[in-house]
Parts: C-alpha cells; sequence; structure tokens
C-alpha cells in the first residue's frame, strides 16, 4: 500500500519534551505540539493525533497514512532500560563485547571510564561452532550445546537474545539454526542474529549492534503493537510507516525487526527538511541546526544531500569523545548531537563556573516555567525571563508560563555568581549558544569545511531562538527560518522516501574480481531489499549502490559509488581509479601501483524523490515591515532592558523587510532577529535573515 498525494497524511515526531504533530492536506498544513508522556509515549502521540484531526476537522478515514519518529529506542539504550538480553556466540569470543577495540579513546586519563556492554558477562554464553573467512563450515555448530543454555536463560528471565558466531557474515547457517533451536525451546523468546542486523566484518560492530537490536527489541515491539491497536481503535486504518536513521521510510513490520535502525529517526527527518530547503533556495552548502527541548543537531548538507555514515555512536561516556559510546553499524545521516536544548538544566561547576546541559528537565517537571514541579533554570527559563519567549503564544498557549517561579529561581541561582535574575538568564542563553557553535566548528573542522561559507536553517521549538546568535559566532551571513519551524523534524517526515539499506561484506580484489559473483549477490541484495518495501508500496523504485574500498593491507575504507547498471569487465580499472580519486581528496596523496579491495557492498532501493520547485529570493526593493506590538527584553549586546518589536509570522509577506532586533511570533517557536541584522521572506514564507554590512562579529 503506497499514501495518496491527494489524502491527508500525518507525521508524529516524539522528542524528549514535546510530541511534534504535522497533517498535510493538499496546499493545507495544520501543525500542533504536546508534552511528551516519557512514560507512556502511545498516548502523547494519541493526544496528539486527537487535537489535530479535531482542529482540521477530519475524521480517520481520510488520512492515508501515518509517519512516526520515535526516541523509545534511543533512550532505552542511553538509560540502560532495556529488556534483560543475553548474547550467544563462538566459543572463546565471550569477552569480544568487553574488549572493544583493544584501544584507549583518551590516552592520557588514568581513570578511564569505558562504556558497559549492554549485556553483562554473566548473559554471555558460548558454544562450539566455526565458520570460516570464505563461508565454508570448520567445525560444525554444537547443537546440544545451544540447548544446554535454555535453562540458564529461564533462571535469569532473559527476555532477548542476540546471537553472534564468527564471521557468520560469510555463511548464517549456524546462526539460523541455533535460532530454530531456541525457539523451539523458548518460542516467546525474541532473537536477533548479527548475520541479519549487521552482515559486516569485523566483529565488535557487529556483535554490539545485534545485542543493541535484541536489546530495545521487546519494548519496541510492545510500543508499536500497543500504538498499532491504539491507531485501529481510534478508526485509523491507514498503514503507519516508521523514520529510520537513514531518513527514510519503512514499515511497522520492519521496524519491529530492526529497530536499532530507529535510533535517529528524529534528527534524520530534520536533516532531510535542511536538504528540502537547500533545493528549493538554491544553496549548495547548508548548516541544518535543530534544537529541541532536549539536544541540539547539527549537520552539513552538501549540494542538497546530508552527510551520510555506515556507523554511528550510541551514550557516549564522554560527550563529544569518539570511541567512548557503543558501536552501531547502520545506515545513518551524520550529525553531532548535544545535549543543549530549552529543557537544558543550568548549574554551577566544582569551579564556580556556569554549566549547561547535557542533562535535561524535559516534559517531567519540566523547566521552572512550566509549573509543573521544576526546581532547577532551563535554557528556556533564561530565554523566557530575558523576553525572548512570547508567554501568550507559547506551545500554542497549552499551558501558562509562571514569571513568578522563574524570577525567584533564576533569583536565586544568580545570586550564586553575583548576577541579577535577568542577567542570570542571559548568561545561561549565551553559554548553550558558544556551547552549540564550538560543537558545529569541531564538526566542520572534522570534516574538512569552513563553516562560516554555509547558510544556516534553522528548525525546532528552540532554534530560531538562538539561531542568530549561534550563526555570529560561527561567522555565518545567512539563516533560514522554514514554514513550520516549530515542528521541523515532522515536517522532514513527510518528505522522506520508502526506502531500504542493505550492506553485506564480501571481500574482492579490484584487479581479480568475479564479477558474475558480484552481479548475482547484487541482485540478491536488490531482491531482499524490494521484499521488505513492497508491503509498504507499489511506486516505481530507484537505488544507488556503492562498495567500500581500500589500498590492499590498509585498516579503514572509503566509499566509492557503484554504477546503475550490471558490473562488466571496464570497471575493475574504473573503481580502481575512482577509489585513487577518493583517496587523493581525503588525504592529498594517492600510492601508485598498489592494488585496492573491497570489503563490503551496499545498496539502497527506494521510491523516486518528489520533485522540488524553487522557491524566488526575498524581494530586492522591500518595504519596511511594522511591528504588531513591543515588550521588553534584556539585549544580549548591551546586557540592558531594551525595547522589542513584535511581528506575526503570518502578517509577513515576500515585498517586506524587518530591521533587528525583532522578534517573529508563531505558534511552535519564535524567530530573533538581532541588530545587525535583517530579515526578508522569500517566495515559500521562509524567513531569510542576512548579516547587514558593517554589522559587529
Amino acid at each position: 500500500m503506497s499514501m495518496s498525494k491527494g489524502a491527508a497524511r500525518i507525521a508524529v515526531d516524539i522528542g524528549g519534551t514535546f510530541t511534534d504533530i504535522v497533517l498535510d492536506q493538499g496546499e493545507k498544513r495544520w501543525t500542533g505540539k504536546v508534552l511528551t508522556t516519557p512514560q507512556r509515549p502511545a498516548e502523547g502521540f494519541m493526544t496528539a493525533i486527537r487535537q489535530i484531526m479535531a482542529e482540521a476537522g477530519l475524521q480517520p478515514d481520510a488520512v492515508s497514512g501515518v509517519i512516526h519518529g520515535t526516541t523509545l529506542g534511543t533512550n532505552a539504550l542511553i538509560e540502560r532500560k532495556g529488556a534483560r538480553t543475553a548474547f550467544l556466540t563462538t566459543g572463546g569470543f565471550r569477552d569480544v563485547l568487553e574488549i572493544g577495540y583493544e584501544n584507549r579513546f583518551d590516552q592520557y586519563d588514568l581513570m578511564i571510564e569505558k562504556p558497559a556492554p549492554l549485556v553483562p558477562r554473566s548473559l554471555r554464553f558460548t558454544v562450539a561452532e566455526r565458520v570460516g573467512a570464505n563461508g565454508s563450515v570448520i567445525l560444525p555448530l554444537d547443537e546440544a550445546g545451544v540447548r544446554a543454555v535454555v535453562p540458564e536463560l529461564r533462571r535469569q528471565g532473559v527476555r532477548s537474545l542476540a546471537i553472534g558466531f564468527l564471521q557468520a557474515f560469510t555463511n548464517p547457517v549456524h546462526e539460523e539454526r541455533a535460532r530454530d533451536i531456541l525457539l523451539q525451546e523458548m518460542p516467546e523468546l525474541s532473537i536477533s542474529l548479527a548475520a541479519e542486523v549487521c552482515p559486516e566484518i569485523r566483529e565488535y560492530d557487529r556483535f554490539s549492534t545485534a545485542c543493541a537490536n535484541a536489546y530495545i527489541r521487546p519494548i519496541m515491539q510492545t510500543y508499536l503493537d500497543d500504538l498499532e491497536a491504539q491507531m485501529h481503535a481510534a478508526g485509523f486504518n491507514c498503514p503507519i510507516f516508521l523514520m529510520t536513521s537513514s531518513g527514510a521510510m519503512t514499515s511497522v513490520e520492519v521496524a519491529k525487526q530492526f529497530p536499532v535502525r530507529l535510533v535517529e529517526s528524529g534528527p534524520a527527518g530534520g536533516a532531510l527538511l535542511a536538504a528540502q530547503v537547500a533545493l528549493e533556495c538554491g544553496l549548495d552548502k547548508v548548516l541544518s541546526f535543530d534544537m529541541g527541548g532536549t539536544t541540539a543537531k547539527i549537520c552539513f548538507i552538501d549540494k542538497g544531500l546530508p552527510q551520510a555514515s555506515r556507523s554511528f555512536e550510541v551514550g557516549r561516556v564522554y560527550r563529544f569523545t569518539k570511541g567512548s559510546g557503543l558501536p552501531l553499524r547502520i545506515p545513518v545521516i551524520e550529525m553531532i548531537e548535544i545535549g543543549a536544548g530549552g529543557g537544558s538544566i543550568a548549574r554551577i561547576n566544582e569551579l564556580g563556573l556556569l554549566t549547561v546541559g547535557p542533562d535535561s528537565a524535559g516534559s517531567e517537571p519540566g523547566p521552572v516555567c512550566y509549573g509543573r514541579g521544576g526546581t532547577e533554570p532551563t535554557v528556556t527559563d533564561g530565554d523566557f525571563a530575558t523576553g525572548r519567549i512570547d508567554p501568550d503564544r507559547f506551545a500554542r498557549g497549552a499551558f501558562t508560563l509562571d514569571a513568578a517561579k522563574t524570577a525567584a529561581a533564576l533569583g536565586e541561582f544568580g545570586a550564586k555568581l553575583d548576577l541579577t535574575a535577568d542577567q542570570a538568564g542571559l548568561a545561561i542563553a549565551e553559554t548553550i549558544e558558544e556551547t552549540m557553535a564550538n560543537a558545529a566548528r569541531v564538526h566542520a573542522i572534522e570534516g574538512g569545511r569552513d563553516v562560516s561559507s554555509y547558510t544556516m536553517v534553522a528548525f525546532g521549538g528552540a532554534a530560531p531562538l538562538h539561531a542568530v546568535a549561534v550563526a555570529k559566532r560561527l561567522g555565518i551571513g545567512r539563516i533560514v527560518v522554514p514554514s513550520s519551524a516549530g515542528v521541523g523534524s515532522a515536517v522532514g517526515f513527510l518528505q522522506a522516501p520508502i526506502a531500504f539499506d542493505l550492506a553485506q561484506s564480501w571481500y574482492q580484489r579490484t584487479n581479480e574480481m568475479d564479477f558474475a559473483a558480484a552481479n548475482a549477490r547484487l541482485d540478491a541484495m536488490r531482491s531482499q531489499a524490494a521484499a521488505l518495501i513492497r508491503s509498504a508500496t507499489t511506486a516505481p523504485l530507484v537505488e544507488r549502490g556503492s562498495v567500500l574500498m581500500r589500498y590492499i593491507g590498509q585498516g579503514h575504507e572509503i566509499e566509492v559509488e557503484l554504477p546503475t547498471r550490471p558490473l562488466v569487465q571496464a570497471d575493475r580499472a574504473a573503481l580502481h581509479e575512482l577509489f585513487v580519486a577518493a583517496y587523493t581528496k581525503l588525504y592529498g596523496r594517492s600510492i601508485p601501483g598498489l592494488a585496492s579491495e573491497i570489503l563490503s557492498w551496499s545498496l539502497r532501493l527506494g521510491t523516486v524523490p518528489a520533485a522540488v520547485q524553487p522557491l524566488a529570493p526575498p524581494s530586492a526593493v522591500p518595504k519596511l515591515a511594522k511591528a504588531q506590538a513591543e515588550r521588553p527584553w534584556t539585549d544580549p549586546e548591551s546586557g540592558q532592558r531594551e525595547s522589542l518589536a513584535i511581528c506575526d509570522r503570518a502578517m509577513l509577506d515576500s515585498s517586506m523587510r524587518l530591521q533587528g532586533p525583532a522578534a517573529v511570533v508563531e505558534s511552535e517557536t519564535t524567530t530573533i532577529v538581532l541588530k545587525g541584522y535583517a530579515l526578508g521572506v522569500n517566495e515559500g514564507g521562509y524567513l531569510v535573515i542576512d548579516r547587514q554590512e558593517g554589522a559587529v562579529q
């Protein structure tokens, strides 16, 4: 089944603080926000659905599909609240999850803290078997040994199991047989095979990914079963699609089987929105800035394509340190995610310095101004106290912000730093802005990018409040705030294709490649991907294939795109030349005379992206927009209370220009325009904020 373009479509993004919802029907759009219900996520989901359906005046049969992204699996991994999970592996490899890469991600930290495996040693079991690197069976599976594990699984109350045998990605026969034996004994057991979840080389990454899938699979299955039941009970008989970390939609059935692919589903939607804006506005270089209630996400988008990766880390012990988290080998849109959101809590550290985040007040109890029991000041409290937030429009007026409690909390907090409540609110905002700017700088440097040459696309409930200030710190001269920015990730869901990514390790030397076998393998991957998505759509499909290549004997690979046709003998030299070009671009040199090799093959099969219509820029000779109101705010440059011009976004059009300082208010967010910046509106209603000549940086 596929979604009709003329019917209504709904996108729901469950975040750490708010659940965002968008309903599109033709040219009409309705948006909304409700507080997330972390203990009962489906409750917030259904509340949002009921509210927006009532506002649009639609019945359930008018909806052709629902697209959903959720942080449930991510939070379970980070907070270690998944199912009780065991791991079955090849004899002698019980401690791979503990040993990891056998390195120290921080060479000079004598008290280094490594991420604990999801499966403790007492729940890791081994069995005799061995498959060779070429897929041949060296040692048959000890089936009696597999059955001997069952009593211990029952005794320890195991709900889910990952099976990861050495080199099973070349031949999964032993993993499949072990699963069959265990399901005969324990049919209620949830089992994830490493050869299905991640059929790629390097056992630590493969085992870690399989264990993560097993760890969250029962809770995701329970949640999705409950959600489907509630939707059907409410009269919705349309398909539900889940967003994956790679920026594609997948069916509920596939999501239940591979929930680890959903861990970055919300942020992926935001990257898709930013990519769409880049294409519509003709922007080759875009920095996507998504700031919600709990986290901020930063992603680079070049020529309309978000930066992609085949690996990801979750639950880092050290916030910005690569290697300090659990590796997941899944297709993902690459971004940096930091604990910097509206709910990020401000504290004073042991050195007497102000710090903000990474922990968040979330929705329960939430910031102090929510009046729901929060006592520690947050970014939202600082924004409210300094006049950035319109209390009458916040979250569409879902609740009244408590000014007295906010002032008292900030006053008490500020006194510890010899600051007034107002100054404390400003200090919190500036601290979080520098944190986000620094994260963007580091991410840019790692990719060899000049961040000042990019245009920022800002969305999320909190991003437009801070976007200009962050851009100013980065030397970025233009910021675009798209329509419905406050629920940007959910809007991005509506741009997503239905697709599935497959990857499989299969070693080949380029100069000795078996092209018939390579084409047969790609055909098999294509058929497998098609089988996984044909239940969700009958639309035409396109594919993109690639290989991971390296010089013979190297330790790391570079991705090289494959032609969209069967491989032929002439591709032997062509693939090597493409690899050398990619290697030279990355490292500045090549190695003449050294042959190359392929380790892994990947294929993405999905629906054809919708055509993008270019949008005309703001008027070249605009008229000055008039403010509808004014309110006092604390100017971040002077630190003094000044007057802030207030404009309703709905009152602005492409003929107008607004000079900062000003606030553009709408239902789900507010855009702050600082002094030295001016705002225009393009053909699509997007706010385009430009640094004026002579503005202080």
